[in-house]
C-alpha cells in the first residue's frame, strides 16, 4: 500500500500543482481517479487474502496520494496567490463592472479566501481520494483477488 501511495502521492503532487493554478476545484475531479488508481494498484502489491485487507490497503494508499495531492495543492496555492494577488482581482471586478471601491477589507479577504479554499479543498480532496481508494481496493478484490488460490495445493511425494 506505501508503494502505491507514493507511486499515485507523486502523480497527485504534480497534477494538483498544475490544476491549482488553473482552479483550485479540478483537484477534487483527479482525486477521483488517483483515488480509484491508487486503491487497485495497492492490491496488485499486495495481494490481500480477504476483502478487508484489501479495503483497508486501497484506503491507506488513497490517505498517502491524497497528501501528496494537498502538498500540491499547497504549492500552487502559494503560486497562484504570489502571481495574481488582491490588485489584480481587483482590477478583475473593476473590468466587470463590479464597484470593488465599497469593498473595505478585500485585501484580508482575499488573503483569507486563498488560506481557506485551499485548505478546505486541500482535505476534501485527501478524504475523497481515501474514499475512493477503498473502492479502488474493492474493485481490485472484485476483479482479481477472490479468484486467486489462497492455499496452495498439496502435493503427496511418497519416497
Amino acid at each position: 500500500m506505501v508503494k502505491s501511495g507514493l507511486i499515485f502521492g507523486a502523480i497527485m503532487l504534480v497534477v494538483a500543482l498544475g490544476a491549482t493554478l488553473i482552479s483550485p476545484v479540478c483537484v477534487s475531479c483527479i482525486a477521483l481517479f488517483v483515488g480509484l488508481g491508487a486503491g487497485y494498484v495497492a492490491g496488485v502489491f499486495d495481494k490481500p487474502l480477504v476483502n478487508q485487507v484489501a479495503v483497508k490497503s486501497g484506503a491507506l494508499a488513497g490517505l498517502i496520494a491524497g497528501a501528496g495531492g494537498f502538498i500540491g495543492q499547497a504549492i500552487g496555492t502559494v503560486i497562484n496567490a504570489s502571481t495574481v494577488g488582491p490588485d489584480q482581482v481587483m482590477e478583475l471586478l473593476r473590468q466587470l463592472g463590479i464597484d470593488a471601491s465599497q469593498m473595505g477589507g478585500a485585501t484580508v479577504g482575499y488573503w483569507g479566501g486563498l488560506i481557506g479554499s485551499a485548505l478546505c479543498g486541500g482535505i476534501f480532496a485527501a478524504l475523497l481520494t481515501a474514499g475512493l481508494g477503498a473502492v479502488g481496493g474493492i474493485l481490485w478484490w472484485q476483479t482479481a483477488g477472490k479468484n486467486r488460490i489462497s492455499n496452495p495445493p498439496v502435493i503427496n511425494q511418497q519416497f
